[in-house]
């Protein structure tokens, strides 16, 4: 078939619409090692206009029947494929390296399709995305966790609908219906026109955030590890009295607790046990537009304890100061001078022999780590953690010059094969992984070819984030083993911590909301603003500080979006504050 081509030009800033199930939230600040990326999205430019109608009616000619024999294109097929660019010192070439090969020459012997790799820098995916899709050059198989970029070309007709698609080959693509399931297959699917724009890739583990602490100065204070807010609150204390036993000449650096710039983010487990672990699907998605959970009933209290002990000298000082790429709090963590922080669910354990327990080691002593604790219990005395749903990943989609759909989901299916994955996860035997005594795999560093650019090579997986074995066990004691100098129990402490009281995230498929174009990025700043004030304030000021910074943030589009989304709730759900089940 001759392939269509669209020409669209750019202006502006791109809209952070987001259809509802894709606009969840922007997410983490840092990738996650074994869940993969979470960063929040940046903010994109919006196409003015298409100069040709761009439709997708070839699609289901290519998707017809009596095209494979055996699995097998007659004609050899060639398919283009988004693979991210981390820019990592010493990586492997992204698109040429053990793994890509690996998948050319099993998608050309298995379906005759030609495999080649394009590359596009993950920092700027979104931007290149929009490049590539103005040029009429995007691979035929994108990537992106900004479903704002999809739907704003689909709007514009640069983006197949892939209802008829994925139905017309779903007896071709058994692994990858096994795999994603229906869930995660229709997460996108609108419910007014049963348009579908995007397939969602799978978590492998919701696993959001945790609080460490200092096993060491428990010890050395005799304390027993916190499991309440009080509990949490008195250890600090301990810390801040005691400064000159644990840190000596330098007790002056003491910090008992920390966050970062990012309040709504680094202290989420403790925001989230203000909010009231039985509220409503409905009350939940009208006030979460916001991941950091802003405006979520709760929060204000919860915000409220941060600035009490931040007045108390519990908390570092000069966390406001700091932004997004600054290694100032990480250096404090590993130079021995911070008590307890909340993060990723595994901070502690990255980045092999610079990780903060490696050096807390090297610098401290033996004993000296960081160990994951529970301390934030909510109002029925468990630890409710409002997690992602294992899907809303990253959005999976196909630009209208693919004029090979039935190719490009036989490689979403031959990526998404079981055996497939766990070979791209792993590699070779005694290259990047050694096999354990109880069968596990212990992760080993590589060279070469043979690097991983991705945690878990999840660039390779696309449909797959984080660790995801043919064995289920296996994948839980791997996952242990998978932080070079780390005790693997306090990996799997913290695994199981974070993996307590979870609630995950349903998916609310109202359709587009339209009052969300063009907010996103002035609401996070402001709402960042606003956490930071309120923690700071004199406890005297909180109030007015936290209730005219709310006021601001709902004035410059915050209401409007909670508004719109009560009211597409009850279009489409009518009175019931549930999610109907899928």
């Amino acid at each position: 078939m001759k392939k269509k081509l669209i020409s669209l030009l750019l202006a502006g800033t791109m809209v952070f619409s987001l259809a509802a199930c894709g606009s969840q939230a922007p997410a983490a600040p840092a990738a996650d090692a074994s869940t993969g990326d979470t960063a929040e999205a940046p903010a994109d430019t919006e196409p003015e206009a298409v100069a040709e109608d761009a439709s997708s009616d070839d699609s289901s000619e290519s998707a017809a029947a009596g095209e494979l024999t055996d699995g097998k294109f007659a004609e050899t097929r060639h398919i283009t494929v988004e693979v991210y660019d981390r820019g990592n010192d010493g990586g492997s070439d992204p698109t040429n390296n053990k793994y890509t090969k690996y998948i050319q020459d099993g998608m050309l012997a298995d379906h005759n399709v030609e495999v080649e790799f394009v590359a596009v820098p993950r920092w700027t995916e979104v931007d290149e995305i929009n490049n590539l899709l103005a040029a009429g050059e995007a691979p035929d198989i994108c990537v992106t966790y900004s479903y704002a970029t999809i739907q704003t070309y689909a709007n514009m007709g640069g983006v197949q609908d892939l209802a008829q698609i994925v139905e017309d080959t779903k007896a071709d693509c058994p692994n990858l219906w096994d795999w994603l399931g229906e869930t995660n297959m229709y997460w996108d699917k609108s419910p007014v026109d049963g348009t579908l724009w995007a397939i969602e890739g799978k978590r492998a583990t919701a696993n959001r955030v945790n609080t460490f602490v200092r096993q060491d100065w428990l010890d050395a204070l005799d304390l027993k590890a916190p499991t309440t807010k009080q509990e949490f609150e008195d250890m600090l204390i301990a810390f801040r009295d005691n400064a000159d036993k644990l840190l000596g000449a330098d007790a002056k650096k003491m910090v008992p607790y920390s966050v970062s710039f990012d309040v709504g983010w680094r202290a989420a487990t403790l925001i989230e046990s203000f909010i009231d672990p039985a509220i409503s699907d409905y009350d939940f998605y009208v006030n979460g537009f916001d991941d950091r959970k802003f405006t979520e009933p709760g929060t204000k209290e919860a915000v409220r304890l941060l600035n009490k002990w931040y007045n108390d000298g519990l908390m570092w000082n000069d966390f406001a100061l700091y932004g997004e790429g600054d290694t100032t709090e990480d250096d404090m963590m590993k130079a021995g001078y911070v008590g307890a922080f909340t993060h990723n669910w595994d901070y502690p354990f990255r980045n092999g022999e610079d990780s903060i327990n490696a050096n807390l080691q090297r610098i401290v002593g033996e004993d000296a780590k960081f160990v994951a604790i529970d301390p934030f219990e909510d109002s029925k005395g468990t630890h409710t953690k409002f997690v992602d749903s294992t899907a809303g990943d990253r959005k999976i989609f196909f630009p209208t010059t693919n004029d090979e759909p039935l190719a490009s989901m036989l490689y979403l299916d031959w990526i998404s094969a079981p055996e497939h994955i766990e070979y791209l996860q792993l590699g070779d035997e005694g290259v990047t992984h050694n096999k354990l005594d109880d069968g596990s795999y212990e992760i080993i560093a590589a060279t070469g070819d043979d690097i991983q650019n991705s945690g878990f090579n999840i660039d390779m997986t696309i449909t797959c984030n984080g660790l995801h074995l043919t064995d289920a066990k296996l994948t839980e004691l791997t996952t242990a083993h998978s932080y070079a100098n780390i005790d693997p129990q306090l990996v799997q402490d913290a695994d199981k911590i974070a993996k307590t009281d979870t609630r995950p995230a349903k998916c609310v498929n109202v359709g587009e909301i339209t009052s969300e174009s063009g907010v996103g990025e002035a609401l996070n700043s402001k709402r960042t603003e606003v956490y930071d004030l309120a923690v700071t304030a004199a406890p005297a000021d909180f109030d007015s500080v936290w209730d005219s910074g709310m006021e601001e943030y709902l004035a410059a589009g915050g209401k409007d979006v909670s508004d719109e989304r009560a009211a597409k709730w009850a279009e489409v759900y009518g009175d019931t504050k549930t999610v109907p089940e899928m």
